[in-house]
């Protein structure tokens, strides 16, 4: 059986008592590291577990192994924060083991999504998610054109990410193609550097501090 488990976005406390005891009881845990998935457990006295690490670099003939090995086991799932299966490889194993007939359960718990929407303030009967924009040049400006053709036709806001390190690029680029849109940016949600600030680009260009962080962004069409 395979166990998906929420854990923690910023602060070790914030997991469920079911995840705990689901990571108790697991025989294996596939993670996207070892080292991040091992600084969540200790601080929760859980020791003596087997890893498999499922991340960017997994080769794609290690699906049929682990599907196997949730057949076999009681494995759980569990990204570096948050909720797995949300924009990392997790989704690949939960796929296969479905096709497979083995049995796929839940810990529902943290999810940055859901954090930066109910923070947000912005009552939202839809949205589009479009989560992380390319990282090529021209890729990346077609897929800003592609939200301002979507705002045009639908009038759904757009939930957007990227890496830590692009934080301060994607504001600025979104104040080139989304200059008079009210946005709404959360950085390092969980944590005692929990920030979230909310205007057009220029202000929160202005406002923000940090050069590097863990963020989404809300953009709302005009």
């Amino acid at each position: 059986m395979l166990t998906l488990v929420a854990t923690p976005i910023g602060d070790f406390d914030e997991i469920t008592l079911k995840a705990l005891n689901t990571l108790k009881e697991a025989e294996v845990i596939i993670c996207e590291s070892t080292k991040e998935t091992s600084k969540l457990l200790r601080h929760h006295g859980i020791s003596g577990k087997t890893y498999e690490v499922l991340d960017e670099h997994f080769i794609k003939d290690d699906i049929p192994r682990l599907t196997e090995l949730c057949r076999d086991k009681k494995v759980a799932l569990v990204s570096d924060c948050g909720t797995p299966g949300f924009c990392d490889p997790g989704s690949d194993i939960v796929d296969s083991c479905r096709k497979a007939g083995i049995e796929v359960r839940n810990c529902l718990g943290a999810s940055s999504l859901m954090g930066l929407i109910s923070l947000s303030g912005v009552k939202l009967h839809e949205f589009l998610f479009r989560g992380f924009v390319p990282q090529e040049t021209a890729a990346r400006t077609q897929a800003y054109k592609d939200i301002q053709d979507d705002f045009k036709k639908s009038k759904r806001a757009v939930v957007l990410m990227d890496t830590p390190y692009r934080l301060q690029k994607m504001i600025s680029e979104l104040e080139s193609f989304f200059g008079d849109h009210q946005m709404i940016l959360a950085t390092d949600l969980g944590t005692p550097e929990e920030q979230v600030l909310t205007g057009v680009p220029s202000y929160v260009k202005k406002q923000l501090t940090k050069t590097k962080a863990e963020f989404m962004i809300l953009v709302k069409p005009k």
